[in-house]
């Protein structure tokens, strides 16, 4: 005899297996669908926490973009106003040994606000960056002492 055609008795050990095994099942399906639920629910949370943390660099980076041009455009219209003060001390200097040196510093003037007009922020940092590299040793020294100077200045206060 087969158990396929002899179904278990009511009561029998075999009947009570197999309703346990029912309830195991049912409960065990039910727990997979919690737990799929709060999978779901995670990764859109997961999901809205990446678009706001997108969203709050975009923001930064505009902000940034945005403080870098204000200061790029500062820096030219300085160099517009050294430019034009030189000129101005070139013009209303007095004749003789004045006119000379007046003419002198006008010239620095003048080339420092053309400097400033044609390379701006960036190009400041690239020369720097090139005369650093060019001469480490001073640099480095130069360094050290600016934070020296810092320091002291900060413990007087």
């Amino acid at each position: 005899m087969s158990n396929v055609a002899n179904p278990a008795r009511p009561g029998s050990s075999e009947n009570r297996e197999n309703q346990n095994r029912g309830s195991q099942n049912t409960g065990s399906s039910s727990s997979k669908d919690s737990a799929t639920g709060v999978m779901d629910m995670a990764k859109e949370a997961a999901s809205y926490v990446g678009e706001q943390c997108n969203s709050a660099v975009k923001t930064a980076q505009d902000a940034v973009s945005s403080a870098g041009k204000r200061a790029e455009d500062a820096t030219h219209a300085a160099g517009a106003g050294i430019k034009s003060f030189g000129n101005t001390i070139r013009e209303n200097s007095p004749d003789g040994y004045v006119k000379s040196a007046a003419g002198a510093v006008a010239d620095t003037l003048e080339n420092t606000g053309k400097y400033l007009e044609e390379e701006g922020l960036a190009g400041m940092a690239e020369d720097l960056t090139s005369l650093v590299k060019r001469n480490p040793i001073p640099a480095l020294l130069i360094g050290v002492g600016v934070g020296f100077l810092l320091a002291r200045a900060c413990m007087r206060s």
